[in-house]
């Protein structure tokens, strides 16, 4: 098999996953380790957490700031045992043009998806046009790249809700980025289970939630319809927290608790 023919197998077995009987549970690394020790824990496809590589890089998160770091870590990750979608926050430009550049790069390095959305560090959406013609884009340089075109209405507070559904502006533009050539939707801060199920009966590709650990949980969300279920920067900062715990326990005289890899083990990830 040639490369151009193993990437091609891998667009198109990572698109059938949001297509399984189990929707896809897709964990988010921020680091070769991290990456490496989700795979061998048998993902088969793993994402990467903006956030996790933003504050690993010391720079903010969904600012734009971290299109190089973003690409050095898809460059160190594209060549794992597993599938790798990459978050690039909204592109890392306005410019539907250099948005297509970026995704060219990412799926050079193995990449068989990215996550594009549409909120901004202002805590105001980018107009449905702009986020839709940023789709365009990328699916007419990378044409198999799986994009999953994620709207903040939820977060930023723009997704007027109505009684039987995720709202107005979030059906428009999901609509939207649907008719662009989107592969899938995400709408995270959507918990409540009839406003999922409800919106799921509106769209005509996979649905991406957000797991959260006070929502519904991984089988009750697959029973509602949803896809792909994403952790997003949720191990990032449980791992953050446990090192903060750990040094508590430590200055307080206290002994460790939780699992730790030994150092062979982390070695091993290498």
């Amino acid at each position: 098999m040639t490369e151009q023919e193993a990437s091609a197998e891998a667009v198109t077995t990572f698109a059938d996953l949001h297509r399984a009987p189990a929707p896809l549970l897709l964990p988010n690394a921020w680091d070769h380790a991290s990456a490496a020790a989700l795979a061998a824990r048998g993902f088969a496809a793993i994402g990467t957490t903006s956030l996790g590589v933003a504050a690993a890089a010391g720079l903010p998160d969904g600012a734009a700031a971290t299109r190089d770091a973003t690409l050095s870590l898809a460059l160190a990750l594209g060549n794992g045992p597993f599938l790798l979608s990459v978050d690039t926050e909204g592109g890392f430009s306005d410019d539907p043009d250099e948005v297509a550049q970026v995704a060219r790069e990412l799926a050079a390095v193995g990449a068989v998806g990215i996550n594009l959305e549409d909120g901004r560090p202002d805590g105001t959406l980018a107009p449905a046009g702009l986020h839709a013609a940023k789709i365009a884009a990328v699916k007419a340089a990378v044409p198999g790249l799986f994009v999953n075109a994620r709207t903040d209405t939820y977060w930023l507070g723009g997704g007027e809700r109505d009684s039987d559904g995720a709202g107005p502006e979030t059906r428009r533009r999901l609509d939207a980025y649907q008719q662009a050539g989107a592969d899938g939707v995400f709408v995270p801060g959507l918990s409540e289970p009839p406003r999922i199920a409800a919106l799921v009966k509106t769209l005509d590709v996979p649905l991406n939630i957000l797991y959260s650990p006070t929502g519904p949980t991984v089988p009750a969300l697959g029973d509602l319809g949803v896809r792909r279920i994403s952790l997003g920067s949720l191990l990032y900062r449980r791992a953050l927290g446990a090192a903060l715990e750990t040094v508590a326990e430590i200055r307080a005289g206290r002994p460790v608790k939780g699992v730790a890899p030994t150092y062979a083990e982390v070695q091993a990830l290498v």
